[in-house]
């Protein structure tokens, strides 16, 4: 792309308002040196990228310090014989520290799967060695600490003793030889890396002693005593081993650094690329950005779209709407002066180079351009004096360079073309152009002031005809976009209220009545109309957010209030049975009373789905139906036409329910209630048996009934029940009992081979 576009549609300003909120120097140089992908998996991996970045760096709040910049030690690494000081080895440090910490926050999130922030920032082989080593040797204020080595720790020990004796003997000399009055300080400092005494310069002569140096103003002089000589001869060869010991460290660990320099650097540029990312996130967020759906071909669809630059000034500057339909592929927009024509094109341009370099835009979610490999712009006044070129030969000569490169992959600008010649020519040729565009499948967006353009326009399918509206009464611009129809210049509106005088503004009046060209009240008369469709627009919308929040809270308020119902017949549930427990209630009244809580439970859950029943003529004996109430298939057995009711077999069990209870077999649906499982749990295989043979009726239902207590408890999904042959008599109130017990899925025989009618397999809810 030419980097001519890029200065047109202004976009190193939007680089550098990047640059300004990364927080390293490395981060910012690269935030200038962004620049469009050239291909669509690129575009997406980047606004994935970005994304995932906004999401992690939203939810943790991480924030990143400002960190050094290393491409010095990369370059001073390429020589083999080089040793790193201490000053590069604390920048890498920092460095190394601030991606540890970014690292480690970033696993606590490895659920999330965010596999492509992960692989931009730490795609490399972490060096451990390095980090150890330089963890070990510096302390967090970049000196080499004296546990690096035992001879470092050694010298500094001596050092650190001649120190203390050094001290004593000062003081010592000044009270013996009476020189208190004679020092310029209460203590002995260093000169040329000796003990001295900063003594008045008048009493140098007063001992026996070495004068290093006088202080500027002549004053003082540092002065060695003899009896110092010895121990400062001893000091500068400790100084030389601490000097050498330190140097063996900075060699040990420069050594590590290049052995595992690759994943060095990869942590490095890791760390460059998050503080970009962490700049674009910061740039998303001054005027509200996203990255939005880039594709390989299609129209393009801005929705509520501001021109960056603006955005950035101001966050409620007016949005635009900006979109070509199906089988469009230009767009040509009118309208008076300063109404934002040039704006509305160049937010299209602007947006694309950002979306197409990863960064965020500030458009609504929906938003989707196709991906444009070159962006053409002619805009401004391009005339030059010096090569004697006007503004309408500029235009042309630059049309003629680039025309080769024209083609579907294409957005090509056209601000005022053929505005600098002959009016009627100048629309001719911008219409020849525009065809010649549509045909070559290029995306073009032109603005214009031309009427046979505007009509052109209005009568070409492949070209949607745009205006930038004006209220009607003060006719200054709205800075909105109208669809399908064109709009007046109002230039002598625009005259007059920048001030021209008002006798030229009549004669222009004049000349424009002779000419009989001034449709001025039509095309004001459709701006009318365009503003007030826009407001009652504006007004639906807004009355449509409201009625969703207003939903929303509803909703929310109805899920709570029923979950606290739910808990509340819960209670109410396990009160039951702990009375039933306690002999306070019946087996009858609790079976009763369980029913009732379990109705007012399914009226709390999911609206049921209606459902084709049979008519009563469709229903013949042997036919498969749906019970709807119980969700179960069964058999039609008998058919009573005079209470209109059918006898169905469902799984042993034989019942007469109503004709519009069932349901087709093959569509019956799975009803399901919201929130059932606050008070049942999903039956599991367990399966529990209870024998009840040898018991009393009511001792053999209240074994039972515990019996399927403990099994719920334990989530088991059958009971085997063992009654017996018996008369009968028991396994008939057993089954009694089974019919209304709320938990109760079915029951049935067991099989011949299992006990036949002397066991009953139940499988519980």
């Amino acid at each position: 792309m030419e980097s001519r576009t890029y200065q047109v549609l202004e976009f190193p300003k939007i680089l550098d308002a990047l640059s300004g909120f990364a927080v390293s120097d490395p981060g910012a140089l690269t935030c200038l040196a962004i620049s469009p992908y050239k291909t669509l998996e690129a575009v997406n991996r980047a606004s994935v990228l970005f994304e995932q970045a906004a999401a992690w760096i939203t939810e943790t709040g991480y924030a990143l310090h400002p960190f050094p910049e290393l491409d010095g030690l990369f370059t001073h690494l390429e020589s083999h014989i080089t040793v790193l000081d201490q000053d590069a080895l604390f920048a890498l440090k920092v460095v190394l520290d601030t991606t540890c910490t970014a690292r480690e926050l970033l696993k606590k999130y490895e659920d999330r799967e965010w596999n492509i922030l992960v692989d931009t920032l730490f795609e490399y082989e972490w060096p451990e060695k390095t980090v150890s080593g330089i963890g070990r040797c510096l302390d967090p204020e970049g000196r080499i600490k004296d546990a690096s080595s035992p001879g470092l720790l050694a010298v500094r020990q001596e050092i650190r003793s001649i120190h203390q004796h050094c001290t004593k003997r000062v003081k010592d000399f000044i009270l013996e030889n009476n020189m208190t009055h004679a020092m310029q300080d209460d203590f002995m400092t260093i000169s040329s890396d000796r003990y001295v005494l900063p003594i008045k310069a008048n009493f140098k002569n007063k001992t026996k002693g070495i004068i290093h140096d006088y202080s500027q103003t002549g004053e003082t002089c540092y002065f060695e005593p003899m009896f110092l000589v010895e121990t400062n001869n001893r000091l500068q060869e400790l100084k030389r081993e601490e000097r050498e010991e330190e140097f063996k460290i900075l060699k040990f660990i420069t050594d590590l650094v290049r052995q595992e320099q690759h994943g060095i650097l990869g942590a490095y540029q890791g760390l460059v690329s998050l503080d970009v990312l962490i700049a674009k996130v910061k740039l998303a967020q001054s005027y509200d950005g996203r990255a939005i759906t880039v594709v390989k071909n299609g129209e393009p669809k801005l929705i509520r779209a501001r021109h960056p630059l603006l955005a950035l000034v101001d966050n409620s500057v007016q949005p635009l709407s900006i979109e070509l339909f199906d089988g469009q592929k230009a767009m040509v927009v009118s309208g008076g002066n300063a109404g934002g024509k040039t704006v509305c094109l160049k937010t299209v341009g602007l947006i694309g180079l950002m979306a197409f370099s990863g960064l965020p835009v500030p458009a609504a979610e929906g938003s989707c351009l196709p991906l444009w490999t070159d962006i053409f712009v002619v805009m401004g006044d391009e005339q030059s004096l010096e090569e004697n070129v006007s503004t309408f030969t500029a235009q042309i000569q630059y049309l003629q360079r680039v025309w080769d490169r024209v083609d579907e992959n294409t957005l090509f600008i056209l601000d005022e073309f053929g505005a600098g010649t002959d009016p009627t020519q100048g629309a001719a040729l911008a219409q020849a152009v525009v065809d010649s565009l549509i045909e070559r499948k290029t995306t073009a967006f032109i603005a214009t002031h031309f009427p046979a353009l505007k009509a052109y326009a209005m009568a070409t399918e492949a070209v949607c005809a745009a205006s930038v509206l004006f209220d009607p009464g003060t006719k200054k611009p709205l800075f909105k976009l109208a669809y399908d129809q064109v709009g007046a210049s109002i230039a002598l509106d625009v005259a007059r209220e920048h001030g021209l005088p008002s006798e030229i503004l009549a004669r222009a009046e004049k000349y424009l009545l002779l000419d009989g060209s001034d449709t001025s009240s039509v095309l004001d008369r459709l701006n009318a109309m365009a503003v007030k469709r826009e407001s009652e627009l504006e007004a639906v919308e807004a009355e449509r957010i409201k009625i969703e929040k207003k939903r929303a809270k509803l909703e929310t308020t109805f899920e709570k209030e029923r979950g606290v119902l739910l808990k509340e017949m819960q209670i109410q549930a396990q009160t039951i049975i702990k009375e039933w427990r306690a002999d306070k209630l019946g087996r009858k009244e609790t079976r009763k009373k369980l029913s009732q809580v379990r109705e007012q439970i399914e009226k709390l859950g999911a609206p049921k789905q209606e459902v084709p029943t049979f008519s009563f003529k469709d229903i013949v004996p042997g036919k498969k139906v749906s019970y709807l109430a119980w969700n179960k298939i069964g058999t039609v057995l008998e058919i009573n036409e005079r209470k209109k009711q059918v006898k169905v077999d469902i799984n042993g069990v034989a019942m007469w329910v109503k004709a519009e209870h069932l349901g087709f077999v093959d569509k019956a649906p799975k009803v399901i209630t919201k929130n059932l499982d606050a008070v049942y749990s999903p039956p599991s295989d367990l399966v529990v048996e209870v024998d009840l043979r040898g018991n009393r009726a009511d001792v053999a239902i209240s074994e039972l009934e515990r019996a399927i207590d403990g099994a719920l408890l334990k989530g088991a999904g059958k009971i085997e029940i063992i009654h017996g042959r018996g008369t009968g008599a028991l396994r008939r109130e057993v089954h009694e009992f089974l019919k209304y017990y709320p938990a109760i899925e079915t029951y049935s025989l067991a099989p011949e081979d299992r006990g036949g009618d002397g066991m009953t397999e139940v499988t519980l809810k």
